[in-house]
This record gives structure tokens, C-alpha cells and sequence, in this order.
């Protein structure tokens, strides 16, 4: 995941610019917003049940950089300084995006997560979905606070299609054809809607006009996508040092990503039936070939190629936003996205 890259600092192809190199000097100047969203997490943690804190404590202590919570400053920064319904919105996000890795880790049987066990592996899988489903209703109580319905309506319609690409991308685990067809839907539903929706929640917020907020959404549904296929190549083409997670995963439970699905669209017939039967009945040592495959087919260039479309759709998007500081910090995060998967080739 980035989220593991963002430990990372380093050089831009332009040295001029080097704020743009590393996570902390873009979290750096929000750090005061995502001080106040990690007190507001924890106080939300405090408010179930006695014997269910220790599930919430535990989730909370595994959650990562705050991507999503992020995205909430930065956006919000466009039109002004951030306020406390921007914090709430950016927990709710948050809660929201912790609920499906709860249920992802049910899923993919994972054991482990940000270097401890996932709470599947320590209290068992119908604790950890249940306790997922606890935070989607924590999430929507938060989210009936605000004074308009409009908050609650847009996270419950964003937790629908957020599952919904899920139960599709199942659905779709090991078939080629169909997943090929709905790769680029499936992610910008399962990945890039909560990062829409930080971006939404951020710009209604603040009272931005329509189409502000509508390029917003914009940006933040192909910058979530991006993410997502910069991630799916990790998985295939990272270390396991720089990613901080084993690799092959998702072709170990039938998930049919990017460079893959390239792979199958243009090898011979009897290549595409032998990478479909190696995914098919899958063992640790059928990553080499998978691989070899993979770099056969040179699947890697069109891969980052894909990222860096979504990079450029996003940034075409923010020419319709304020120029600020917010919108300064979210053109060094596609810099930096930029950045990592220019990394994957060393």
C-alpha cells in the first residue's frame, strides 16, 4: 500500500521542488487537523459498549497514515481554514474505511496487518464482522449529527457502493473475461468512492459552489484510482522490504488486477491458459512464472501508464478549484503518487 511507500522520502525528477518528496511535507502543514481527527477516533472508540473497546482500541491503533483523513484537510484547505465539521466528516471517512478492512481481512483470511494481528486472527472472524458492522452504524450515528440530512445521505450511498464493488470484485475472483470488463468500475467503487467522498464531504462543507465540488469529486475518484492500480502493482512488481507486506497476495486469493488482466488480453492462447490454470489451482512458487509472464507481455510500462491517466485527470480537475494551499497539498500528492510508482522501476 502507499501507506507503507509514505515512509519513504526521497528525490523528484525535479531537485528544485524538493517539499514535494516525502508524505511528511504534505501532512506537515494539516498536522493540527489530524491531531484533532485522531482524539475525535478515540473518543468515538470510548462510546461502545465496555467490552467492545478493546476491538475499537485495537482497530484504531492499526489505522495507518490517515489518507482519506488527508484528503478532508486539503480539500477543505481550498476554500479556508478547516473547521470541526471537517474533522467530523474525516472520522466518519475513517470509520468507514477501517469497517471494510475489517471485513477485507475476514475475506482474505490475513493474519496480519501494519505488523500486528488483524482482529480476525486475535478474537475470530464473527467477532471482527460484527465489530465491522458496529463501525458503519458508528460511522452513519456520526454522520446523522450534522444539522442536514445531506451528510448522512452521501456517506450511506458511498458505504453502498464501497461494498457493492467488494461483493463485485468476489464475484469476479479467478474470471477473467468479467473482471477484465469491470476492472477500472470495480476500483473507483471499492477504492476511489471514499476518497470521492472525502473530497465531497470536504467542498459541501465549506460551502463550495457546484462546480467546484463537482471537480473534487472528480479529483478524488481518480486519484483513489490511481492508488489502487499503483497499489495492485506493488503487489506484483514491489519488494517486499519497500512495500511492508508479502507480495502476491492477491493473485493467492484470486484477485485479477491490472498487469494480469494485461498479460491474459495479450498472450497467445496458449500462454493465457497457462497463466489462467496457474491462478486457478495457485501455489506459493507460481509467482515466478506469473512474473515471467507478466514481463513477457510487458505489462509494466502500460500499468504505470494507467496510474499516471488518473494523475492527469486529477490534476486537469483541480483547474476548477481556488488556487490555496489546499490545492497547492493536493498537487504534491499527485506528485508524490507519481513519484512512488517512478520508484517500482529501480
Amino acid at each position: 500500500m502507499l501507506a507503507a511507500e509514505i515512509k519513504k522520502t526521497g528525490s523528484l525528477s525535479e531537485p528544485a521542488r524538493p517539499s514535494t518528496s516525502s508524505w511528511k511535507s504534505i501532512v506537515e502543514p494539516v498536522e493540527p487537523f489530524l491531531h484533532a481527527v485522531n482524539e475525535q477516533l478515540v473518543q468515538q472508540a470510548r462510546e461502545f459498549d465496555p467490552q467492545i473497546v478493546p476491538y475499537a482500541e485495537h482497530a484504531l491503533n492499526n489505522a495507518g497514515k490517515h489518507l482519506r483523513p488527508t484528503l478532508v484537510a486539503l480539500a477543505a484547505g481550498c476554500f479556508g481554514r478547516p473547521t470541526e465539521s471537517h474533522v467530523r466528516a474525516a472520522v466518519i471517512v475513517e470509520m468507514v474505511h477501517l469497517a471494510t478492512l475489517v471485513h477485507d481481512d475476514v475475506m482474505d483470511e490475513a493474519s496480519i496487518r501494519r505488523g500486528s494481528p488483524t482482529i480476525s486472527a486475535k478474537w475470530g472472524n464473527e467477532i471482527a464482522v460484527l465489530f465491522g458492522d458496529c463501525l458503519f452504524a458508528q460511522a452513519l450515528k456520526l454522520a446523522a449529527s450534522f444539522p442536514t440530512p445531506e451528510v448522512c445521505r452521501a456517506v450511506a450511498l458511498a458505504t453502498n457502493t464501497v461494498c457493492s464493488g467488494e461483493i463485485l470484485q468476489t464475484q469476479q475472483r479467478r474470471i477473467f473475461p468479467a473482471a477484465r470488463k469491470d476492472y477500472f468500475r470495480v476500483i473507483e467503487m471499492k477504492t476511489g468512492e471514499l476518497f470521492t467522498l472525502s473530497c465531497d464531504l470536504a467542498a459541501f462543507l465549506s460551502e463550495a459552489k457546484p462546480a467546484q465540488r463537482a471537480a473534487l469529486r472528480e479529483f478524488g475518484s481518480a486519484v483513489g484510482t490511481a492508488y489502487q492500480v499503483y497499489d495492485d502493482c506493488v503487489d506484483l512488481f514491489g519488494s517486499e522490504v519497500e512495500a511492508g507486506k508479502s507480495l502476491g497476495t492477491d493473485l493467492a486469493k484470486g484477485k485479477l488486477t491490472w498487469p494480469v488482466l494485461l498479460a491474459w488480453e495479450r498472450a497467445t492462447p496458449a500462454d493465457r491458459s497457462t497463466l489462467e490454470n496457474l491462478i486457478l489451482d495457485w501455489q506459493p512458487g507460481n509467482f515466478a512464472p506469473v512474473k515471467g509472464l507478466l514481463a513477457q507481455y510487458d505489462t509494466f510500462a502500460p500499468s504505470v501508464a494507467a496510474i499516471k491517466t488518473h494523475l492527469e485527470q486529477a490534476r486537469r480537475a483541480l483547474s476548477a478549484v481556488p488556487d490555496s494551499s489546499g490545492r497547492e497539498g493536493l498537487l504534491h500528492l499527485l506528485e508524490f503518487i507519481a513519484q512512488q510508482t517512478d520508484n517500482l522501476a529501480v
